[in-house]
């Protein structure tokens, strides 16, 4: 079992690329907790093995810090086996997630990665189609804010009814489509601050979210909680369905994906599975 080096993270890397073996996380603290979780390393990628209960503490104690003491936000997101093969293939796309604040297992690859290679255990499976519904309700009872970011102007919308009818009570600050060019982001962020945006997921798909986060977190003051959510969006407006829950339980949603959509999904798959495999297998570990 390989043992990694936790580097603290810095704001921002510049001109340069973060190799594999090096590993640029934090641990992950909350109000209430008596210490804090240090992430394992799967495949390369340092995920955070909290509860889903933990999740929505993390995000309650990050939106209250930013409300109360004007603190950054932070950047949130998630790792599957699609995620563990670009870290690998792609060292802007690793450079960029590695300055996460934390990365949630998005898939039960990733918790298998994390006990057979690892030895650790990540208690739950944080699939943001899953983890969004937390999040929301803990918003609900607590009078915090979302804001969704991405998919078409209709897809968004057809999103935001949705939700509207699941969370009557929850605050919506707004949304907006994913179709802008970078000299419009600082106007995008700007329109985000001023609706008083707690918590913000931004759907952009797997690297332009990152990179968009990456560009322009610093001009997201007052938001509390980055969430990077990829098609979370199109399943919200009840666009894409959800693979039956015994294929979720046995990791198998890419096979549903790819059953519905064999021509762009075989290929892609069948490599980025591979890759991801050989990562947990070489570049999985405990972090001290």
């Amino acid at each position: 079992m390989a043992e990694f080096t936790l580097v603290r993270r810095r704001h921002r890397l510049h001109n340069g690329t973060l190799a594999i073996g090096d590993v640029m996380a934090k641990p992950l603290i909350a109000d209430g907790w008596l210490e804090p979780v240090n992430p394992v390393i799967v495949g390369g990628v340092p995920v955070a093995p909290l509860t889903t209960q933990q999740w929505v503490e993390l995000m309650l104690s990050d939106v209250r810090k930013a409300r109360e003491n004007g603190a950054s936000p932070t950047y949130n997101t998630s790792a599957n086996g699609n995620v563990i093969s670009q870290w690998a293939s792609d060292p802007e796309l690793r450079a960029v997630m590695s300055q996460a604040d934390s990365i949630a297992a998005d898939g039960v690859s990733v918790m298998w990665g994390a006990k057979l290679f690892a030895g650790e255990i990540i208690p739950d499976r944080a699939a943001t189609t899953d983890l969004f519904h937390d999040l929301a309700e803990a918003a609900q009872q607590h009078g915090y804010s979302i804001y969704l970011l991405g998919a078409t102007a209709e897809q968004n919308a057809k999103a935001l009814e949705r939700i509207r009818k699941l969370y009557p009570g929850l605050n919506i600050a707004g949304g907006r489509d994913g179709y802008f060019c970078l000299e419009e982001e600082a106007g995008v962020c700007e329109e985000i601050v001023k609706a008083g945006t707690d918590i913000l997921f931004v759907g952009l798909g797997v690297g332009r979210q990152d990179f968009f986060v990456d560009r322009n977190i610093s001009r997201l003051q007052g938001v509390g909680w980055v969430k990077t959510c990829g098609g979370l969006f199109d399943f919200l407006a009840g666009l894409r369905s959800r693979a039956p829950e015994w294929m979720q339980r046995n990791g198998l949603e890419w096979l549903y994906r790819t059953m519905l959509e064999p021509r762009r999904l075989l290929l892609r798959y069948a490599t980025t599975n591979t890759r991801a495999i050989w990562m947990m297998i070489t570049a999985s570990g405990k972090a001290s």
